[in-house]
């Protein structure tokens, strides 16, 4: 018979060990991405090249407040021969007629039932198809590109013959609240220090759906048309089944400024509602199968999804060492109370070293220590889970549009 202290103790491992597996990929990531080493894929491409046909796709609904700003910054930075093509989604503005006022190639797409990104990316290469560039580079219409990345990105793409990420990261301002300082410093651990460890360890990198390039022999045929949230991880995911393995350019940079308060809420509910569907559902068959083919992008990618955000994951550490701080008083032995507590020590110092070293100029120290404030903030995201994930696709709310009370944000 199995005594009380022996069931505790089970109960305590079994509570702690999927977590301790959790925290070990996080602080596996962060150890190999927390540093800057000055090399970069991007010095594979910088000798002297033949020009390439390079198209820039840009899907565009309801967008006409920033779209000439948007392809003003692309004309001036990209070759002249470049195609800047916006195609304009279920537009009830004036983003067409703007968009080709400011000199890109638009063309528009009209259907009220398959509503989001991925249809809009599929018409657009439709359109291209008609004279295949040699690279093509999505790019949101909220979006930036960093000085010289168009070509690097185009350039890689074409070279390397697998698709090629950016540095995908969002900016506010130093008065920007708390909550979105933390979600923007969220986004940097996720966009940049992650994605720089996973793809040192070998696997591949997330395709974030902007700042992303592709050869066109990969775009022709990637599967686009989707209405998943999270459209560009699962296109991330089909092509390193593939083989063609997505890397990381970090020298190329994409921005955008941040969403109001209001509406970060609304952003990180469609975001971390699509990771965790596809993370649910890809996870552990991507470690399976990359163990069967011997396939290490693809165990490393899986292992990178079975990993929550990053205001869950230490909401749920947290949540466990009580929990097995509580079964040791009941009788259970402390071995897994300690070793959950020190793995989450280390993940936690490790975030702040992540802080100190690119941070900083994101969040600000006094928004730091409201962290445990955010967090609370979230759970009616993770609740929603219980009730459903969210299915619908959900534009952001960009600068000078009106919010639900009519004010205009700035």
């Amino acid at each position: 018979m199995i005594s009380l202290t022996a069931g505790l103790t089970g109960l305590s491992w079994l509570i702690a060990a999927p977590f301790l597996l959790l925290f070990g990929i996080f602080i596996m990531e962060v150890a190999a991405g927390i540093f800057r080493t000055g090399k970069d894929m991007g010095d594979l491409t910088s000798s002297r090249e033949k020009p390439l046909k390079i198209a820039i796709l840009i899907p565009a609904h309801n967008e006409a407040s920033i779209i000439s700003r948007t392809i003003s910054a692309l004309i001036s930075d990209v070759p002249a021969e470049t195609k800047i093509l916006v195609v304009a989604d279920n537009c009830t503005d004036d983003t067409p007629s703007i968009a080709r006022a400011a000199g890109a190639a638009v063309v528009e797409r009209n259907n009220s039932e398959l509503l989001g990104k991925g249809y809009a990316l599929a018409f657009g290469r439709d359109a291209l198809a008609m004279d295949p560039p040699d690279s093509v580079i999505v790019l949101d219409a909220d979006c930036t590109l960093g000085k010289g990345s168009a070509v690097k990105l185009a350039h890689a793409a074409n070279r390397l013959s697998v698709p090629v990420q950016a540095t995908n990261l969002i900016h506010s301002a130093s008065i920007a609240s708390p909550v979105v300082q933390i979600s923007n410093f969220a986004m940097l651990m996720k966009n940049l220090i992650r994605q720089r460890g996973m793809t040192r360890l070998g696997g591949a990198a997330l395709l974030t759906g902007t700042g992303m390039a592709f050869p066109w022999s990969i775009f022709a045929d990637a599967r686009l048309s989707s209405g998943d949230l999270a459209e560009d991880l699962a296109l991330g995911i089909n092509v390193t089944k593939q083989g063609n393995t997505p890397v990381f350019l970090e020298s190329a940079g994409v921005s955008s400024g941040a969403a109001a308060e209001e509406d970060t809420l609304v952003q990180r509910t469609r975001w971390e509602h699509g990771f965790l569907t596809t993370a649910r559902v890809q996870a552990l068959p991507l470690v399976i199968s990359g163990l069967r083919t011997w396939s290490r992008p693809q165990v490393l990618l899986g292992l990178h999804l079975l990993v929550p955000p990053l205001a869950l994951l230490f909401a749920s550490g947290f949540t466990l060492v009580i929990t097995t701080g509580l079964l040791t008083l009941l009788g259970a032995s402390p071995l897994p109370f300690l070793i959950l507590s020190i793995t989450l020590t280390t993940a936690a110092t490790a975030t702040i070293a992540v802080w100190l070293l690119e941070g900083r100029r994101t969040l600000s120290a006094s928004a730091l220590i409201r962290i445990p404030f955010y967090i609370l903030w979230k759970i009616p995201v993770y609740l929603k889970l219980f009730g459903g994930s969210e299915t619908r696709w959900i534009r952001t709310r960009r600068s000078g549009e009106k919010n639900s009370s009519g004010s205009v944000d700035e």
